[in-house]
């Protein structure tokens, strides 16, 4: 056998005394932005090749959270999948004067100085399609824009500095993200709303809502309806930060593994929030304690509720499998798969509810039927109809006691306070104005303040397609037919 093999070790040898030798490049000579942190050296060629898939992708430069929001910083993201110039891809297209189309540099990656016009686009770029893979993952299935009906495949363009403005918004008619900047009162330097993940993974939310809820959008809805689509749009930062890993890792780290205590997952936009309202904690706080009998009918402020409730129920769920399988798991793996399975959840409940109209009770049974449906542990459940009860959406199936006193059995994944493991709960309270008024969006995102949203019914809405100018205008443009035609 040691015969055989010496004809094979001269003819290695003579290769690879003929063999062309490239001097290793030195990463202290290259620039800055184009070194890999933790990049390996080229492997050692085998004598025998190995067959490996080729992985189709690019290497994008993003704020991984919120520029105010020091670590983890600027960080290098891969987004797998074929991305053009621009940056463009099948779904996502981006658009800045001057500056688009962006071109990848020769590694075939976007990697540009933060806080440029280039980094502005394709970060903004990666973000959006980050947010979209992310559902698209949940989804099992590709998520179609609101337009993308009868075999139409327009993307959604992004609008990285679309001007001086302190809003962003998410436009049907214009198949546009658009994202602003303004310079603070008092200060020169200017805040790009692009640049905070929070947002960006908001007004996606929208876009993303409105493909598989085309009725949602209409101001005609309840004030809940209203609601449902800011809180997805919150939700959407919360799960896509606890999507990666990183942000995982230092969230655990922060809070010691306690997502009550302050941190950055729970302050949505910190920049834009201290520039804007100068809040300390950000435009607005997922981890609050608001119930429905606080908010009337002011659509961000009616979203909070729904929001803390399913922060909550996150944390409730973390912190029981925390305990169930201390010492089996690494803590920042069973927080990703938690939030995991809770953003699939609440993906699949609102899929599941009502086309138009659709109530925070809709998507709460929804959530409790799928759960069950899926034998997760009847404690989840539990969670989930308590904390819609307590900040009174629902009624209270199961005694709150236990939660208030702070001494659930977080031992058992069975428990369920007296026994009953209820899927289906009814509305706190019927007359609530959240439910009865009509819907306030005088502080909204510019999303929900678009005239297309505010005048056009919800069941044309839902029909999905296109808009046009003119279907903004139909009422008018009725008035001054019927008019005409006397």
């Amino acid at each position: 056998m040691i015969h055989q093999q010496e004809p094979q070790i001269r003819q290695d040898r003579e290769q690879a005394a003929t063999r062309v030798r490239v001097p290793e490049p030195r990463m202290e000579q290259l620039p800055p932005l184009l070194r890999m942190e933790g990049a390996s050296q080229e492997a050692a060629p085998r004598a025998v090749p190995v067959p490996a898939p080729v992985m189709v992708g690019h290497r994008f430069l993003v704020y991984k959270q919120d520029p105010s929001v020091s670590q983890p910083g600027v960080r290098v993201t891969f987004v797998p999948s074929v991305v053009l110039n621009g940056p463009t891809d099948a779904r996502i297209t981006t658009q800045l004067a001057g500056v688009t189309p962006v071109a990848r540099n020769v590694n075939g990656d976007f990697i540009f100085p933060p806080d440029s016009p280039q980094f502005d686009c394709e970060h903004t770029f990666a973000v959006v399609r980050q947010t979209l893979s992310m559902y698209e993952r949940h989804h099992g299935a590709p998520i179609r824009f609101a337009w993308n009906t009868g075999g139409n495949t327009d993307r959604i363009t992004v609008h990285p500095r679309a001007g001086v403005d302190r809003n962003a918004f998410y436009s049907r008619t214009a198949k546009v993200l658009k994202f602003f900047f303004f310079a603070p009162t008092g200060q020169t330097r200017e805040v790009f709303t692009c640049r905070s993940l929070d947002i960006t993974a908001h007004e996606m939310g929208h876009a993303i809502l409105d493909g598989l809820k085309p009725g949602w959008l209409g101001a005609a809805n309840p004030p809940q309806t209203g609601g449902l689509h800011e809180a997805f749009g919150d939700l959407t930062a919360v799960f896509l930060t606890l999507s990666q890993p990183d942000q995982a890792e230092a969230l655990v780290a922060l809070t010691r593994a306690n997502l009550h205590d302050k941190n950055f997952l729970s302050s949505v936009a910190e920049e834009f929030g201290k520039a804007a309202l100068n809040r300390d904690y950000g435009l607005r706080n997922a981890d609050n304690d608001l119930k429905l009998s606080q908010v009337g009918n002011e659509v961000h402020d009616i979203s909070q509720v729904f929001t803390g409730a399913v922060y909550d129920i996150l944390a409730d769920v973390y912190a029981f499998e925390r305990r169930r399988q201390a010492g089996r798991k690494d803590l920042t793996l069973l927080l990703i798969e938690v939030a995991d399975r809770l953003c699939k959840l609440l993906l699949d409940a609102i899929v599941a509810a009502p086309a138009v109209g659709a109530t925070y009770v809709d998507v709460a049974n929804k959530m409790l039927q799928i759960s069950a449906q899926r034998r997760e542990p009847a404690i989840y459940r539990t969670f989930i109809r308590n904390r819609f009860a307590v900040r009174e959406v629902t009624t209270a199936a199961t005694p709150l006691r236990d939660l208030m006193s702070g001494r659930m059995d977080m031992a058992n994944a069975e428990y369920t306070g007296d026994g009953s493991d209820v899927t289906e709960v009814e509305s706190y309270d019927e007359h609530s104005a959240s439910l009865r008024a009509e819907q306030y969006r005088g502080r909204c995102c510019g999303t929900m303040q678009m005239p297309e949203y505010m005048v056009i019914e919800p069941d044309k809405l839902n029909q999905g397609g296109a808009l046009e100018d003119d279907d903004i205008l139909r009422h008018e443009i009725d008035e001054l037919r019927r008019a005409f035609s006397k």
